[in-house]
């Protein structure tokens, strides 16, 4: 393992000796892989997930979407593509039917015999493949790729068996050929059909993580651009009457207090001259003479940009029925996402379920459910959700500068985005994709 401070590869002997110090500089490595479990991390590995999420120390991120990416990596680590589990499953199967199977045939007398080791070696494969397409640990890319593998060693089976049956005048090889290579093209046509119905789950516990992050902070001090959890603060502060005379432009509204410190953090209010609040009201301290400010502008856009969960989907209704934000107003509102539409396409997203979302879907207000589609009301009261913190904070960032750019084209034959009219007569805009 490198060395993060001088890069010199230290041995586990070297890494003994040194009490876990770096043999050249004696700088303390924050972890030792060979004492880990089946999860094992390295300090090169997590000094890259922080220089990439921070996209080099110039982002400001969170530690949920740290985990998310940590997790994501664990999970496509050592990913064997389609055609790696082709030419894997053909090199093993050739060898055995060379092997094995020619000394059953030298026995039995049988094409089927010949053949044998093959077939076992296909069921196997696909077990293995089906396993790993179906496990709620795997990425949506990991899913993908066994789907795929499932459907080119079927129908390799397919071929190859139907040719072997019928030059070795074998009747019972060709009927388990076909059974075989159209039961694995089947079983991967339905995997790689039924993607946006599966969730997944954590390779890596939480408080796994929280050990990871801690023990790494104590031996190289604070991670670079990690923001500590936003703490309320209901004491108004002081702002400058000057700068209270004037208004925003733009508003955007999160759903989390997470995300919202997230984007100020980084500066999104400065590059998009709007103001940027969460729906619980953070940061607390301005919210009401930020709110008196956007007020006095007749020409706001607002921004509801939030999880995808029954919470999150119901982020417009409460903007405009509650008197804290919009009741009774006519400012235009733009629904960033996420909603369940623009998840289905994707396949690629982070999907999580859990108990006590099948509930919070079931009692979302009558003027939410028939905003969405049943497909979309499905997909949430099954406990379906997803979290904005799973995406990067360059990707949060453009997902959004793209919804904004996309509310200037409102009217226009090429706008992305879709007129709802709900909510009481109020009305607002959804954009069609996430980013």
């Amino acid at each position: 393992m490198k060395c993060i401070r001088c890069s010199t590869d230290n041995t586990l002997k070297d890494r003994t000796d040194n009490q876990g110090r770096c043999k050249n500089c004696q700088h303390p490595f924050a972890f030792e892989p060979t004492a880990m479990g089946t999860v094992k991390i390295t300090d090169p590995m997590f000094a890259k997930a922080i220089a990439d999420l921070s996209a080099e120390n110039t982002l400001f991120y969170t530690s949920k979407q740290f985990l998310y990416l940590l997790d994501k990596r664990f999970k496509t680590k050592g990913v064997i593509p389609t055609f790696g589990w082709f030419f894997l499953y053909l090199i093993v199967a050739t060898i055995a039917t060379v092997t094995v199977g020619s000394l059953l045939f030298s026995e039995i007398k049988s094409v089927l015999a010949l053949f044998a080791p093959a077939i076992v070696l296909s069921l196997m494969t696909g077990f293995t493949l089906f396993s790993i397409g179906k496990s709620a640990k795997s990425s949506p890319r990991v899913r993908q790729n066994s789907a795929k593998s499932l459907q080119a060693i079927g129908g390799l089976i397919l071929s190859v068996g139907i040719l072997a049956g019928i030059a070795g005048n074998s009747f019972l090889l060709f009927a388990l050929s076909v059974l075989l290579g159209i039961g694995l093209v089947y079983l991967g046509f339905r995997q790689r059909q039924r993607q946006t119905l599966m969730h997944q789950e954590f390779v890596i516990d939480s408080t796994q993580f929280q050990g990871w992050l801690d023990r790494w902070q104590q031996v190289n001090g604070s991670a670079s651009n990690l923001l500590t959890p936003s703490r309320e603060n209901n004491a108004p502060a002081t702002v400058n009457p000057d700068v209270t005379a004037y208004s925003f432009d733009r508003l955007v509204v999160c759903s989390s207090a997470a995300i919202a410190q997230l984007l100020i953090a980084n500066n999104f209010h400065f590059e998009n001259n709007c103001a940027i609040l969460s729906i619980t009201g953070y940061p607390q301290s301005i919210f009401d003479t930020t709110m008196a400010m956007l007020r006095r502008n007749a020409e706001l856009k607002v921004y509801a940009f939030h999880d995808c969960t029954a919470r999150g989907v119901g982020l417009i209704y409460q903007l405009r029925t509650s008197p804290k934000w919009f009741q009774n107003s006519a400012v235009e509102i733009f629904d960033v996402g996420l909603l369940p539409r623009q998840i289905f396409p994707s396949k690629t997203m982070f999907i999580q379920s859990a108990a006590d979302a099948v509930q919070a879907a079931k009692q979302m207000p009558t003027d939410v459910r028939s905003s969405l589609s049943k497909e979309e009301l499905t997909w949430l009261e099954a406990g379906n959700y997803v979290e904005l913190e799973s995406f990067t904070p360059k990707q949060l960032i453009h997902i959004l500068n793209h919804g904004i750019a996309g509310s200037r084209e409102v009217g226009s034959d090429d706008s992305s985005l879709i007129f709802v009219d709900t909510y009481a007569g109020n009305s607002y805009y959804v954009v069609e994709s996430f980013g």
